[in-house]
């Protein structure tokens, strides 16, 4: 796949969302209890891969709430996830630009989360270069974040330490199939091939790079953003992937994705922006080597359930990350 492909929508690759009405009537009066008011109205929520219920629920009093529900029905790692999101938002200071999670329940089987509406709407794309750079001034306190006292987010060395081994496990795949997967690749994929020792031996480092004390959101793009150009404002949503690493992450693991989406060269981005400062060439290397063998790899795998369009999501990040390394290389 070309590096140079540009998707206007994040939601050629959104997952499949459930309505209001698929919920089960018992969740549904549940939901408007924790919410205290009656549902009058809901608003879906059109992009990100969550194949659960999530939308902005207009209430009988006037108030607002945005509201995910997920049960294993719909896919068997979603209530973790959901979970995962519950201990992020008890960490995240004050000065994180992430609306407030209101209310959280779970009986057993299905996790519903309540949170503040985040005004606005995700980002236009191609990305408009005045929005573009009111996310990227918005990732300079994330970079100086700390969580709160007494946070239970894991290292994020530690998070990714399962995914980040795409290219040692492609390395062991039996040579025809290596050469198969290459090809249809196009030039990035020869690329890759020829230098798939390179690319293992930086991967090995990547955890070390990723290591650090700072908030790490861990799984920013276009969809996981809102934008409130009335105000100025970005708000960060989506915060299940949350760790303590490097503070560099977020902006360097977002890149390929602004890319992707007609944002612009993510080597230029990168070292103007000042997150870069103190970053090492190798360190990004390594990092990157890390990100790009895990869309690589994961682009290859079959599709999970309720998600049928995250591998490709996946293979069009994993173009132009390796794009991006192959200029550092």
């Amino acid at each position: 796949m070309s590096p140079d492909a540009v998707y206007p929508s994040p939601l050629a690759f959104s997952g499949q969302r459930l309505d209001w009405r698929d919920l089960p009537r018992a969740v549904r009066a549940r939901i408007a209890e924790l919410a205290g008011s009656q549902v009058s109205a809901e608003t879906s929520a059109t992009t990100g891969f969550s194949p659960g219920f999530a939308a902005v629920l207009e209430l009988a009093d006037g108030r607002g709430v945005f509201v995910k529900a997920v049960s294993p029905e719909q896919n068997p790692t979603s209530p973790e996830f959901a979970r995962a999101e519950i201990r992020a938002a008890a960490a995240l200071p004050p000065e994180v630009p992430a609306p407030r999670l209101l209310w959280f329940d779970e009986d057993g089987d299905w996790v519903l989360l309540g949170f503040e509406v985040s005004h606005g709407r995700p980002p236009l794309l191609p990305w408009d270069p005045e929005e573009l750079a009111l996310v990227l001034d918005a990732l300079v306190p994330l970079a100086h974040a700390q969580p709160l006292p007494g946070h239970r987010l894991p290292r994020t060395d530690d998070l990714l330490a399962p995914d980040f081994t795409g290219w040692r496990s492609l390395a062991r795949w039996p040579q025809d199939e290596l050469e198969g997967a290459a090809r249809l690749a196009g030039d990035l994929g020869r690329w890759a091939h020829e230098h798939l020792d390179d690319l293992v031996r930086w991967e090995q480092d990547a955890l070390r790079v990723c290591a650090g004390d700072a908030l790490v959101h861990g799984d920013l793009r276009a969809d996981n953003i809102m934008i409130d150009r009335d105000r100025n404002r970005v708000a960060l949503i989506d915060w299940p992937h949350a760790s303590v690493g490097a503070p560099w992450l977020d902006l360097a693991f977002m890149l390929p994705s602004i890319a992707m989406q007609g944002g612009g060269d993510p080597q230029e981005i990168f070292w103007s922006h000042p997150v870069s400062e103190g970053v090492s060439p190798a360190d990004l290397r390594a990092g990157l080597a890390g990100l790009a063998g895990f869309f690589a790899y994961g682009s290859l795998q079959p599709a999970p359930l309720g998600i049928p369009n995250l591998r490709r999501f996946q293979r069009a990040q994993g173009a132009q990350a390796l794009a991006w390394l192959r200029d550092l290389a």
